[in-house]
């Protein structure tokens, strides 16, 4: 009986600790015809390791694609750091706002982001 109590226990305790933190997005559809408007995408990150497993630029892509001309999105990723010894998370956001007019340089700079994300964690090690 305690091995099993005990398998449990882990079980659970690995499942619980091994989900990605937070993923959320935001998207306005047009009752019309179906089509994206105001598309927002947050992302929150304790490791490179999730910021690398959690999004490509080429998925940020292909929602963009399903945007009409106009329409305004933004994404943004917090990564978390540490905790100081006053007991406080430390952590670092970037953020970046585009539109369909401007695809291009929105997803140049959320490869940006996406590497700049990944080198905060690398250089804390």
């Amino acid at each position: 009986m305690k091995n099993v109590v005990t398998i449990l226990i882990l079980l659970i305790g690995t499942l619980s600790f091994g989900q990605t933190e937070s993923l959320t997005g935001k998207a306005t559809f047009s009752n019309s015809d179906g089509k994206l408007e105001n598309l927002s995408i947050e992302v929150t990150v304790d490791s490179a390791a999730e910021v690398k497993s959690t999004f490509t630029t080429q998925t940020i892509k292909e929602l963009i694609g399903e945007s009409e001309n106009g329409e305004e999105f933004s994404f943004k990723i917090t990564c978390n750091g540490l905790v100081k010894p006053n007991g406080v998370r430390s952590k670092v956001s970037y953020e970046v706002k585009g539109t369909t007019e401007d695809k291009r340089n929105f997803l140049k700079s959320v490869k940006k982001i996406r590497a700049a994300a990944i080198n905060y964690y690398e250089s804390k090690q």
